[in-house]
């Protein structure tokens, strides 16, 4: 109530020598008080009630035409907050009673002094300014509560989608909450903004809200044109929108519309997952799971899509995986710089799992990158300082930026070509020359009896000095060079179907036992054994009698 309103008072007697004491005689308006009508009788009385609208009246029990009973009576029913005073004689207490138990405030009794009657309509100003202090917080609250709802709606729903819930609990705090959605027969559906850190990272912070402010705004709308909805903010980037609706179809075409208006009015892309619909509320969190696995399906487009669960739902499948003798072959062009042998390679991977159906799940595929990037650096380990390739693997971390197929398929072609590039770098160098030559020579010559003397003779350099070398510009030993070419060789003969004892003579090895203990220590496998894993057979429980 405003501090600075005078209280507004009515005096009714038929006494004209008492309405005129009271009217004239207190400083009313010394206490926030004004005087604003008298009257003589009941029913004139109520008429100056009705015109003036005073906050107190002041009146008579017993007067001409209409008693101060009827009177109050009369006024209360339509305005209750007034606060009425009762002047009344000792005779008139039995009227008093009643109009006290109709409503009135208080009563003075005749005769009385000034001083009661200021004390009087005092007492009932205290009251009457206490109450309307009241109403106007309680009519704060009530706003308050009016605004805060939907957001209390939201976070429960929230709460319900992403946590299990007892059934008839939730119905009752479904009612409480006064949420407008029919208890029964929903689709969950997740909104996601398309490369939200590349667009708004760098915008200020009221551009941003402008936009998911615009984005939900036209979700609402869009769901309340075919159905009811509640939406809710997730992220920064992503709403979750509730839905009444028990068809999969219905589902996908609201969603689809959702994406389209978006695009229409603010030129911004967003990939919806949909899951399927469920009928009970405690099914919610399930719902929520597959809408959140379909949305992870736009990992495929660079975004603007409709995923829904009943089209990626997860299915028994073999999941596309490069074999054995692929990754031999990627690894041997990686180590000898062969830019355009690895790309074909990758290729060659990357398209079969575009060819799969249904498609891998797109954590598959972003482990199977990490996988083929870690290979790629330990090769580059074999030559290159730790610091310099550990450069290179953090590349492939911050260049991963927007999480998409081709993103990343495209981020580990790159760090392959950078490691190629390495490669044919360091081969430029004169004093690497030298050593890829031994190298050269001894990948063409594994037949033969590669010593450290024999090779160094072959390129004029002394043993020592050529043991050295090798070991700086490969990273490895000269020795350890010479098991690791024959074993790779061993394995791509292996997979092209030559016998052990073949395979141990055109490597240089007199006796196929001893080569199948090297072979062993190397791989971890006897030669069977291999051949048996590249070729998609379980491995034998017991070892051949031929690699023994």
């Amino acid at each position: 109530m405003d501090d600075h309103r005078m209280i507004r008072l009515c005096i009714i007697d038929d006494i004209r020598s008492v309405v005129d004491m009271i009217e004239r005689k207190p400083p009313w308006h010394e206490y926030g008080i004004e005087v604003v009508g008298t009257a003589m009788d009941g029913e004139e009385g109520l008429q100056i009630v009705q015109e003036t609208r005073p906050d107190i009246v002041l009146t008579d029990i017993r007067m001409p035409r209409m008693d101060g009973l009827a009177m109050t009576q009369s006024i209360l029913e339509v305005s209750p907050a007034i606060k009425i005073v009762i002047l009344s004689a000792y005779t008139d207490f039995s009227y008093t009673q009643q109009a006290i138990r109709l409503g009135a405030f208080d009563f003075v009794k005749k005769p009385f002094s000034l001083d009661e009657i200021v004390n009087a309509v005092l007492k009932a100003k205290e009251a009457f300014v206490q109450e309307k202090e009241e109403q106007t917080k309680l009519l704060e609250l009530e706003s308050h509560a009016r605004k805060s709802l939907p957001r209390l709606q939201q976070e429960y729903v929230s709460l319900l989608v992403h946590h299990p819930a007892n059934e008839a609990r939730a119905l009752v705090q479904w009612g409480k909450l006064g949420i407008e959605l029919a208890p029964n027969d929903f689709t969950v559906f997740i909104v996601e903004l398309d490369r939200f850190m590349d667009k708004y990272s760098r915008q200020p912070a009221k551009e941003v809200e402008l936009i998911r402010f615009s984005l939900r705004n036209i979700l609402e709308e869009t769901i309340a044109n075919q159905t009811k909805g509640i939406v809710f903010d997730e992220a920064m980037n992503r709403f979750v929108c509730l839905i009444n609706c028990s068809d999969n179809q219905e589902a996908e075409q609201i969603s689809e519309a959702c994406c389209a208006n978006i695009f229409q009015f603010t030129h911004t892309t967003i990939s919806i997952g949909v899951g399927l619909c469920v009928r009970t509320i405690s099914e919610l969190p399930q719902a929520y799971q597959q809408a959140l696995h379909a949305l992870s399906y736009r990992f495929y487009t660079e975004g603007n899509v409709v995923n829904s669960y009943h089209d990626v739902a997860p299915k028994q499948q073999r999941m596309p995986n490069y074999s054995v003798a692929t990754e031999q072959q990627f690894l041997f062009a990686l180590r000898a710089g062969n830019k355009d042998k690895c790309q074909l390679i990758l290729e060659q991977i990357f398209n079969e799992l575009l060819m799969a159906d249904p498609l891998p799940e797109p954590q598959y595929v972003e482990n199977l990158c990490y996988e083929l990037s870690a290979k790629i650096c330990r090769v580059m380990l074999e030559q290159f300082p730790q610091e310099k390739v550990q450069a290179l693997e953090n590349g492939f971390h911050v260049g991963k930026g927007y999480y998409s197929f081709q993103n990343m398929t495209e981020t580990v072609k790159t760090l392959c070509m950078e490691a190629c590039g390495w490669i044919e770098h360091e081969r430029s160098d004169e004093s690497t020359k030298i050593i890829h030559q031994a190298k050269d020579y001894i990948s063409a010559n594994l037949h033969l009896n590669l010593t450290l003397e024999h090779c160094a003779k072959q390129i004029n350099l002394s043993p020592g000095y050529f043991s050295n070398l090798f070991k700086k510009v490969l990273g490895i030993s000269f020795q350890q060079f010479v098991i690791h070419q024959r074993m790779e060789r061993a394995r791509t003969m292996l997979i092209d179907g030559y016998q052990v004892q073949e395979i141990a003579q055109a490597l240089g090895y007199e006796h196929r036992r001893y080569f199948s203990e090297v072979f062993k220590k190397h791989t971890n496998m006897t030669p069977s054994e291999f051949k048996l894993y590249s070729t998609g057979k379980a491995i034998p429980a017991v070892e051949p009698e031929e690699d023994k």
